[in-house]
């Protein structure tokens, strides 16, 4: 009986994935560190497990913060047929083109990103080797986020569609159970003149995949038997219902290795967003025979898996 009732618990209330669900977050932020010149690298990889662990906190923060939502996102089809010809790159020029509220409500995340490279670089030139370890664990997750396609729409959830729960079915499930066939050695991270140009390039790539990523799963799911779309799994001590293995293979190859293009990307793109914070900073020696302390870090992230427990999540639910 107890049995039957978490599963109907979960049924209810699926269970709220973040983007590229904290498997994925994790693992680009960890294997981003082995693009970076040696270095840098000697000091990322030092320090790999914080650069791994924190690499979710930007999710975590999201029970706490209601400004954090519109930080992982871009609803760019809301300013209509040709967004990338309309809205400025240029923040000021966005603010004055739409207003600072219409932007927050659409989401931010080119602009967000290239506000925490800022950051990045002023905790460089300042060799503030905490704060480094900080931000760059925080701009690794929202690089990622603006490499996956459901980021970039109002139709994030499949919601205006009648395909609810495709977010997490293409940035948690698949990867989950395809990312041990990736190849994510991507090469070795590169300068970039202009972060802004190329983080809002990379959001067109990740725009222009959105109708395959709803096409393909639409057309999948017509054709498919309903009984078979679904199981339940093992999940810690819960049974959750989620999308079968056999639904997913065909979901996953009907796409041709579209999630992993986008992790190698995603991948490549933090290492070389890195590296050029680390550049534009005059290359500052990071070796340092004083230990971190990071523990102020490592207590907030406590605390915000406390909330976790406690609080909904504020603002937009991609799992939802």
């Amino acid at each position: 009986m107890k049995r039957l009732l978490l599963i109907s618990l979960v049924l209810v209330f699926p269970l709220i994935s973040g983007s590229w669900g904290f498997f994925g977050h994790k693992k680009i932020n960890r294997i981003a560190v082995f693009t970076l010149p040696s270095e840098l690298m000697a000091f990322y990889k030092e320090n790999i497990e914080f650069i791994t662990n924190h690499a979710v906190d930007p999710d975590m923060r999201r029970y706490v913060l209601p400004a954090e939502a519109p930080r992982h996102y871009i609803d760019i089809d809301h300013y209509g047929e040709s967004p990338f010809d309309e809205v400025p790159r240029r923040w000021d020029s966005a603010v004055t083109k739409y207003t600072e509220d219409t932007l927050q409500a659409y989401g931010v995340v080119p602009w967000h990103i290239n506000l925490m490279y800022r950051i990045l670089v002023k905790k460089f030139e300042s060799r503030d080797l905490s704060g480094i370890l900080k931000t760059s664990a925080d701009i690794g997750h929202y690089i990622a986020d603006a490499h996956v396609p459901l980021h970039t729409t109002e139709n994030y959830n499949g919601q205006l569609t009648d395909q609810k729960g495709i977010h997490g079915f293409w940035e948690s499930r698949l990867p989950e159970l395809y990312t041990d066939d990736f190849d994510l050695f991507t090469g070795r991270a590169f300068y970039i003149e202009s972060p802004l140009d190329y983080v809002w390039d990379e959001v067109e790539k990740s725009h222009h995949a959105v109708d395959s990523v709803l096409g393909f799963e639409k057309a999948l799911s017509s054709d498919y038997p309903s009984d078979r779309k679904y199981s339940f799994e093992d999940k810690g001590r819960s049974t959750v219902q989620t999308y079968s293995r056999d639904y997913s293979a065909e979901y996953y190859l009907s796409m041709d290795g579209m999630v992993e293009r986008r992790m190698r990307r995603a991948i490549i793109s933090v290492g070389s967003l890195w590296y050029s914070a680390w550049v534009e900073a005059g290359k500052p020696d990071l070796s340092s025979t004083n230990p971190l302390d990071l523990e102020q870090f490592e207590q907030e992230q406590d605390e915000l898996e406390a909330k976790k427990g406690q609080q909904k999540i504020l603002g937009r639910i991609h799992g939802d």
